[in-house]
C-alpha cells in the first residue's frame, strides 16, 4: 500500500469513554470487543505512525448539550443516548479516553449524527488541508465507523479501513461491516498502515 502523508488522515472514530470503556453507557455493547481486539492500542500506534510521518490524525467525537436541545433522535441507536443520559458535552465520559489523548496539531471534531461529515466541518477542514486520503480506526464498525467511511467515499476519498483497529458489538457485526465497505474501499491492517506511513516518511 502506498501513502502520501501530506494528503492523508487518520481518523479515529468515537473512542469515548461512553463508547469504549465498561463503565461507559455504551461499554455493555462495545468494551468487550474494543478490549478484545485491542481497538485502542491498535489505533494508538497507527495515530503516532501518522504524527511522524506528517500525516493528520482526526478524532470524531459525539456529544450533545446538557438536556439533548441539539440531538435528533431519530433513530433507535440515538435515542439511546437520551435515554442513558450519556455523551454530554463537557463530562468526562464523552471525552477522548487518555490513552489516546489528542496532541497539538490534531483536530478534534465534535458532531451530533451518525456518519462524521453530516452536518460537520470535516469535508471543508479535510479539503482545505489538500487531504485526499482517509484511513479510519474506531467503533463501531458497523454504525459510525461504517456511515463515516461510506460518506468519504461518495465524497471521492479514497477510503481505507484499518479492519484490526475498528470494533462492533459483535465479530459477525464487525466482519459483516468489513465485507460490505470492501466493494466502497480498501481493507488493510495497522501493520500494514504503519508499514506504508512509515516508508512514506
Amino acid at each position: 500500500m502506498n501513502l502520501t502523508p501530506s494528503r492523508t488522515a487518520v481518523i479515529a472514530v468515537h473512542m469515548q469513554h461512553d463508547i469504549v470503556t465498561p463503565e461507559g453507557a455504551f461499554g455493555g455493547f462495545f468494551a468487550a470487543q474494543a478490549a478484545e481486539r485491542d481497538v485502542i492500542g491498535q489505533t494508538g500506534k497507527l495515530l503516532d505512525a501518522a504524527r511522524g510521518a506528517g500525516a493528520t490524525v482526526v478524532y470524531t467525537r459525539v456529544a450533545w448539550q446538557p438536556g439533548y436541545p441539539d440531538l435528533v433522535a431519530n433513530s433507535p441507536l440515538l435515542a439511546m443516548v437520551a435515554q442513558a443520559q450519556c455523551l454530554v458535552e463537557g463530562s468526562d465520559k464523552a471525552e477522548i479516553v487518555p490513552q489516546l489523548t489528542p496532541q497539538d496539531g490534531d483536530v478534534v471534531l465534535t458532531h451530533q449524527r451518525i456518519g462524521g461529515f453530516s452536518a460537520s466541518p470535516l469535508d471543508v477542514i479535510l479539503r482545505s488541508r489538500g487531504i485526499d486520503t482517509v484511513l479510519f480506526t474506531g467503533v463501531a464498525t458497523n454504525a459510525s465507523v461504517e456511515g463515516t467511511a461510506r460518506q468519504a467515499s461518495d465524497l471521492g476519498y479514497r477510503t481505507i479501513i484499518v479492519t484490526d483497529a475498528c470494533s462492533a458489538a459483535d465479530p459477525g457485526a464487525h466482519d459483516a461491516a468489513i465485507a460490505s465497505l470492501g466493494l466502497l474501499g480498501e481493507i488493510t491492517t495497522t501493520a500494514e498502515a504503519v508499514e506504508a506511513l512509515a516508508g512514506a516518511a
